[in-house]
């Protein structure tokens, strides 16, 4: 059993299960279980450690302010400085990932999807995710939204999401029937082929007389998943843009996009009544040229919410530059993956490092980890896909939880959409970030990247608890 269920499972239930072990084996000792009563305290704290001994689970111990006085490194949290709102964490609902949970049994799948979605006290309350509009390398097969046997399809008459119906759809469905309230980011991996230089999933570019065309596409998109009882929150106009070598894929260049947005998607989103977002590039911090020169171009300004952002290439210090240079527009991190099989304490390490203290601290709106499933062996993917990257759940006959969960649990579970990141200083080898919830709870999340444990301060309103980090574990706390 997965050590978040047991953290979850009731003091009863264990009881429950104990004494059913007696009854139906007699041979078992008699031995009453140790319950360690629960210890008052101000501060909940919740711990990873990179050897996965704990697997995000709440520790039970008492930390409550007072005014101490000790040589510990001190973390101060201020709720008078804020920076930017938070709409959320969580994954890429991939084409292979909806796959694999929709074929899980329907009390394995339900439970799944609460466990992940649901916002009570005992889930992790995931508040964003992204999907594809077509298919991403991590389908089954490539496609899009109108394929035609005929030479083009100008009007769209070929335009149907019903190769979704079969598990996209669905899953959606029960995950907005779970939290009605997720955003959802929507963005496509290719154009159909019959608007491409190459007529193929792989590479080419848009032609530039199918720009009318393909806004018409992500008009009709929107609508249709309307119609589907989905909102799409925000959209990108292309997944990473200047990687045209994955299957499907799609170059373009930082003028198509801007001549794009300006003059065909905004417009046509504006005359279609249409408030989804327009979040550009969508791709490596290496090229904050290609986001700064859309920006400044004010016509298509106007229509644009802000840059969406990958960490395969460049630094995370990236997104301050993005922000600094245009400050009413917004800041996103939408994709990065574990590479499998992986290595746990590194990969947590380094991506509460850079993504969740990282990206947010550089004024991100979101956190989000790449797919959310895969099979034992990294399946579904196209044909030159990701033929390696690790879920955060492995499914086949049973739910494995990987890194990438626990990653997103410690943020999406206590940081809600709508809280604000608060001032917090950075101290030593404890990197961190502090939130202020629309509840008032503060949380402060923090990573040991030192070689030992680290006893330290949490300093709040000139009072002080004084908790332990060991070497390598990932820590939120609340109060």
């Amino acid at each position: 059993m997965n050590s978040v269920f047991k953290l979850l499972v009731p003091l009863a239930a264990l009881a429950a299960v104990n004494c059913s072990s007696k009854k139906t084996d007699p041979s078992l000792p008699i031995v009453d279980p140790v319950v360690t009563a629960p210890v008052k305290s101000e501060v909940a704290y919740w711990l990873t450690t990179s050897d996965k001994s704990v697997l995000f689970q709440k520790q039970n111990v008492a930390l409550n302010f007072s005014a101490g006085n000790n040589n510990n490194p001190v973390i101060e949290v201020d709720t008078t400085q804020t920076f930017q709102s938070i709409d959320g964490f969580g994954y890429t609902l991939t084409g292979g990932s909806a796959t694999l949970i929709n074929g899980l049994n329907a009390a394995t799948k339900d439970a799944l999807l609460k466990e992940l979605f649901a916002t009570d006290s005992t889930h992790i309350g995931v508040s964003y995710i992204r999907i594809s509009i077509g298919a991403s390398d991590l389908s089954a097969a490539p496609f899009t939204y109108d394929e035609t046997t005929a030479a083009t399809d100008i009007n769209l008459q070929s335009f149907s999401i019903d190769k979704e119906r079969t598990d996209l759809l669905p899953v959606l469905k029960k995950i907005l029937a779970i939290n009605p309230n997720i955003k959802v980011l929507a963005c496509p991996w290719t154009a159909p082929i019959w608007m491409k230089t190459n007529g193929s999933y792989k590479g080419g570019s848009l032609k530039p007389e199918y720009y009318e065309a393909y806004a018409n596409y992500f008009v009709k998109y929107i609508q249709a998943m309307k119609a589907e009882g989905i909102t799409i929150d925000a959209i990108t106009p292309q997944n990473e843009p200047l990687h045209p070598g994955n299957n499907p894929s799609m170059l373009m260049l930082p003028a198509e996009q801007g001549s794009f947005i300006k003059g065909y998607l905004g417009p046509k989103f504006k005359a279609a009544g249409i408030n989804t977002k327009i979040i550009l590039y969508d791709h490596n911090t290496d090229r904050v040229d290609y986001p700064l020169s859309i920006l400044g171009d004010a016509d298509a300004n106007a229509y644009v919410d802000g840059s969406a952002f990958h960490l395969y290439a460049g630094d995370i210090s990236a997104l301050s530059q993005v922000h600094n240079a245009f400050p009413a527009k917004n800041v996103y991190f939408t994709e990065q993956w574990v590479g499998g099989p992986g290595n746990f304490g590194g990969d947590l390490q380094w991506h509460v490092n850079n993504l969740i203290i990282g990206a947010t601290r550089n004024w991100s709106r979101n956190v989000l980890e790449w797919n959310l499933a895969a099979d034992p062996n990294y399946n579904p993917h196209t044909e030159g896909g990701c033929s390696n990257c690790l879920g955060a759940l492995t499914i086949s006959n049973s739910v494995t939880r990987n890194v990438a969960y626990y990653i997103i649990a410690h943020a999406s579970k206590f940081v809600r959409p709508g809280s604000v990141r608060i001032a917090s200083n950075l101290t030593g080898s404890l990197p961190n970030v502090a939130f202020k919830n629309p509840d008032g709870k503060k949380v402060l999340i923090v990573l040991n990247s030192g070689s030992s444990t680290q006893n330290f301060n949490i300093k709040f309103n000139g009072k002080q608890v004084s908790p332990a980090l060991p070497a390598g574990a990932v820590a939120t706390f609340v109060w």
